[in-house]
């Protein structure tokens, strides 16, 4: 549980250059499950990165006319720092829906995978000059560019709903895996992920086009 806090607290202050999503599933229902009042809830001990990711999809499912609350508002702040008993987290979900809730949101990261990529290098053909000076003296020191090794990360990420007033407190709404490839900054991450996110709600008819 430790180790998946710290990736996703190194990913939330990070941006991806690229998500891609690898697979969603929902239930089939013949009255589909659309949330009203939702928490929004990232695991992560890193209060900063938790509060921008938060804050970019809370923002999102409100211009769709869904009630969020980001988790840091609804929950201690320690909660999500240590391992929660079973009773605690059903104390938990009784307290939300008691609340009016009806879904937690929660997003995870599963795991990270390094990558190694190769761009082989090239010779430099420099036809348009005619005098033989000019193009010795341009072309001098650089007749070959060498290829290089690049290191990357993918991390495998979990975005999951789940309908706090059914019986069981917990049902599975619906759940999509993304791969996010090699973040670089914060910003750009919660706000790539969170689009890669509602797109498909949209597209699975969960929350509403704008």
């Amino acid at each position: 549980m430790k180790t998946i806090l710290v990736i996703f607290s190194i990913l939330l202050l990070s941006a991806c250059s690229s998500v891609r999503l690898v697979d969603s599933w929902k239930p089939d229902q013949t009255d589909p499950f659309n949330p009203k009042k939702v928490v929004v809830l990232g695991v992560t001990q890193n209060l900063i990165a938790r509060i921008i990711f938060e804050e970019n999809l809370k923002k999102e499912l409100q211009s769709r006319g869904i009630q969020a609350v980001e988790s840091v508002k609804v929950f201690d702040i320690s909660f999500t720092d240590s391992k929660r008993t079973d009773d605690e987290i059903e104390s938990m979900i009784t307290g939300l829906s008691e609340e009016g809730f009806d879904a937690v949101i929660i997003t995870t990261v599963k795991g990270v995978e390094k990558k190694t990529s190769y761009s082989p290098g090239h010779t430099t053909i420099g036809y348009h000059w005619e005098r033989f000076g000019r193009y010795y003296y341009r072309y001098q020191n650089v007749y070959y560019t060498p290829g290089y090794y690049n290191e990357y990360n993918i991390y495998l990420v979990e975005t999951g709903i789940f309908n706090i007033n059914e019986e069981d407190k917990k049902s599975l709404v619906w759940i999509g895996a993304f791969e996010i490839v090699n973040p670089e900054t914060i910003k750009n991450t919660a706000h790539d992920y969170v689009k890669a996110i509602i797109l498909q709600l949209e597209k699975e008819k969960i929350v509403k086009k704008i």
